[in-house]
């Protein structure tokens, strides 16, 4: 630990962390920040090791994150328990399809689907900034039950973006506001890094003396996260969402024609 102190990349990370989770809690997109940050600090540690110190790091802040919002706004579990159930069983199998095939090539279709994702959302100004009509009946229940396979598969076998493209679904095809569908998407998200955090224990995985540190900065960023979207609403939301789906795109761009 006292080799942790007094690396200046160690404090970098940390306030990455932070900003991590706070940006993690009201609409997703923490990962986009958090990683990249371990990989940069620490780059002689062993991959699988970032990977899973960084799990155990962001699966802290969204725990923090969802109880949160659960003590302050109801969540429709209808529209969520299934969606839940699928994405736990759908984000292993994408796991799995990790080692069959090249990921890379999925990055030029998700820079599509976000540039689309952001054109819709900026166009459409009282997008989710109330609550609408969606699907009705038996219709919630197949429609989170896809929600749930469709995005567990993708968390799985990618992951970057989830979180913003089921905070745009629970908005489009639920009728819900900015704020209920980032509740609902971060329950989702939490239940998936849950699995995804038991194999990297099971592992070995963690470097609990660097990913606890990170955990406990990311948990105060997320902590203050839901405070603020609390506080300020779905206008608020919309604006950071366009924001942090913006970074993005540019992410994904850099990544396809500069690398």
């Amino acid at each position: 630990m006292h080799e942790l102190l007094s690396n200046f990349n160690f404090y970098f990370l940390l306030v990455a962390a932070f900003s991590a989770g706070f940006i993690d809690a009201i609409v997703g997109g923490g990962g986009l920040i958090q990683l990249p940050a371990f990989f940069l600090a620490f780059p002689s540690i062993a991959p699988a090791v970032i990977l899973g110190s960084n799990k155990f790091a962001s699966f802290s802040g969204t725990s923090v994150a969802t109880v949160g919002y659960l003590r302050k706004r109801p969540v429709k579990w209808q529209a969520v328990l299934p969606a839940v159930i699928t994405a736990l069983v759908f984000s292993m199998i994408g796991a799995h399809l990790v080692s069959l095939f090249d990921k890379n090539l999925l990055k030029p279709f998700v820079l599509v689907l976000l540039i689309l994702v952001a054109i819709y959302t900026f166009f459409k100004k009282e997008l989710g900034l109330t609550q609408k009509k969606g699907v009705e009946g038996i219709q919630i229940t197949i429609a989170s039950l896809l929600a749930g396979a469709l995005l567990g598969l993708y968390d799985g076998f990618f992951g970057p973006g989830t979180g913003s493209f089921l905070i745009l679904i629970y908005i489009s095809v639920f009728g819900f506001d900015f704020l209920d569908a980032s509740v609902s998407a971060k329950v989702i998200n939490c239940a998936t890094n849950a699995a995804a955090l038991c194999y990297f224990i099971y592992t070995g995985n963690i470097r609990f003396d660097l990913a606890i540190p990170v955990a406990i900065c990311n948990m105060i960023g997320s902590f203050l996260g839901v405070r603020m979207a609390l506080l300020k609403g779905s206008g608020f939301v919309r604006v950071l969402f366009l924001i942090v789906v913006s970074g993005m795109i540019l992410k994904f761009a850099w990544d396809i024609f500069y690398k």
